[in-house]
């Protein structure tokens, strides 16, 4: 019985490493992004809707939707393996879009609004995980 519960275990771990690992590969490469658009003007000064409260369920479509933004701009493209990586996740941080409600937005920069976006990963992994 204990060996089976072990594999049992086992199995459980291994199944949730790799989307430990990609969640934190995005992170990296959100690092990354950062650093990027804080030097590139063109970027910077990009203006996306971003959430006052990253925890605010209601937001997460607003998160979806600035993201889509940032992927659109031709000085991110360089960065086009991260918007494939979070595409795949997506369906995994996506909760019930369905009953959204309202959302409080403001209009920031890009590197805020990545910096948002770094926080609302690490605050879905460590749901996915618990």
């Amino acid at each position: 019985m204990k060996t089976h519960l072990y594999l049992l275990l086992l199995a459980a771990g291994i199944s949730a490493a790799p989307h430990t690992s990609s969640m934190a590969e995005l992170l990296k490469l959100l690092e990354q992004m950062c650093e990027s658009v804080t030097k590139d003007l063109q970027v910077s000064n990009l203006r996306i809707e971003t959430p006052d409260n990253i925890d605010d369920v209601n937001c997460v479509s607003t998160i979806f939707e600035g993201t889509e933004q940032l992927k659109t701009n031709p000085a991110t493209k360089k960065f086009s393996v991260f918007f494939q990586k979070f595409e795949r996740l997506k369906q995994s941080l996506t909760p019930n879009l369905a009953t959204e409600g309202k959302c409080d937005t403001e209009r920031r920069n890009a590197r805020i609004f990545i910096q948002k976006l770094m926080t609302f990963i690490r605050k879905a992994s460590k749901n996915a995980r618990a």
